[in-house]
């Protein structure tokens, strides 16, 4: 059905498939207008190098909580020493889980469901930042440039987790998914895109290991592979989603074949057992990238994959994810005017906002209504001063006489 046109001039999509229900495992959504992950750095800290929600967290979450709609975290540490970044607030304290249930708590009082993504940054970090110990990855391969307290990341390599490390890795996400379901939770998403731990185990040009978990593509999707067993088996496949960027540059990771490793993958997730196969896959765009443009992006994909590989689209791993039942949710530079034609024509089941969601907490009325948007403020994602600009200080719409 075509979409009507709102007082404002803008498209209303509340005819569209972005506002029917879905089914998401155990959530029962009644629209498809998902809030991203996003990381905003705003939690006050608990103890040196750890930080838990506070009352600005609260109020974030539940002005952007609506009736039937799901909220994703910002990226939350399983441990200690899976963080690395200051403000970001984990799931491994008590404090931590406290806070946690608060916002839970007002999200659920709007009607909203929301999910606690679950990170390990890997190599993303550095000793100064985790209590002294080395950062950890697939190999002693480190990232370009500084960390924010600005040591440089290679001054200290990351140290090449050993095949019993990987199963402690693996057990602390099992364990940080039951305690985000004590925090109230309605379900988890495993952090495996945009350069951290799980996803520099899948590029190739990070995981030069020889061993089980290197080498091949099999053996570099064993450790997801094995996280995802590890998180369903505790709180229940229904529950779990996960993020993976196929063609994602952050953090210097660029994959020689992005559709055809990350199509094994996918095929590997389709084939789980039930009570072990995701409810969704949530997957990054390739146009997107926090630095490049569009088109310069695609160019870039161009010339550093495959030749043979023509398609830089999401669209295989949606059809081989499809064929197992499993939902998928797309993200990337989405906004009023291609959205929902994503949905309209079954290329995702949903579809994840990130800066609209920021600048808009009433994002899924003003989409349906076809209501103007407020503009979003580039300064002031990743922290400001003070700590609501930017962050709980952007209006909900009212009509004006």
């Amino acid at each position: 059905m075509p979409s009507k046109t709102s007082p404002s001039g803008f498209k209303e999509l509340a005819d569209t498939a972005l506002f029917k229900p879905l089914q998401l495992g155990a959530l029962g959504l009644a629209h498809r207008v998902v809030m991203a992950p996003l990381t905003r750095m705003r939690s006050p800290k608990e103890s040196e190098g750890v930080y838990a929600p506070g009352d600005l967290n609260v109020e974030y979450y539940s002005q952007r909580a609506s009736k039937g709609g799901l909220l994703l975290t910002e990226a939350c540490p399983i441990s200690r020493l899976a963080c690395g970044y200051p403000g970001c607030p984990g799931i491994f304290t008590a404090g931590q889980i406290a806070g946690w249930k608060r916002v839970t708590d007002a999200v659920h009082a709007k009607g909203g469901f929301i999910y606690c993504q679950l990170w390990h940054v890997g190599r993303a970090t550095v000793p100064s930042l985790i209590d002294g110990h080395d950062s950890v990855s697939s190999s002693n391969i480190p990232i370009g440039g500084n960390a924010l307290d600005g040591s440089s990341f290679a001054a200290t390599p990351p140290h090449s987790l050993s095949v019993s490390e990987i199963g402690d890795v693996v057990k602390e996400f099992a364990a940080a998914a039951k305690r985000a379901l004590e925090a109230g939770f309605d379900g988890v998403e495993i952090h495996g895109a945009n350069g951290y731990l799980l996803d520099q185990f899948l590029h190739d040009n990070v995981n030069v290991r020889t061993d089980a978990y290197g080498g091949s593509v099999e053996n570099r999707s064993r450790f997801p592979l094995e996280v995802i067993k590890a998180v369903t088996e505790v709180v229940g496949a229904d529950k779990v989603g996960i993020r993976l960027s196929p063609f994602n540059y952050f953090q210097d990771t660029k994959d020689s074949d992005p559709t055809g490793h990350w199509s094994y993958l996918c095929e590997q997730i389709a084939a789980l057992p039930k009570e072990q196969r995701l409810s969704y896959v949530h997957m990054v765009e390739p146009r997107f990238d926090e630095v490049l443009d569009e088109q310069a992006k695609l160019d870039a994909l161009a010339s550093t994959t495959k030749s043979a590989q023509k398609v830089k689209s999401l669209a295989p791993f949606q059809q081989i994810l499809k064929a197992g039942g499993v939902k998928f949710l797309a993200a990337g530079a989405f906004n009023r005017d291609n959205a929902a034609p994503k949905v309209d024509t079954d290329a995702a089941d949903a579809v994840v906002f990130g800066r609209w969601f920021i600048s808009n907490p009433d994002l899924p009325k003003r989409l349906a209504e076809g209501l103007p948007l407020n503009a979003y403020d580039r300064n002031s994602f990743y922290g400001a001063d003070p700590p609501q600009k930017g962050y709980v200080d952007y209006p909900v719409y009212v009509a004006t006489a």
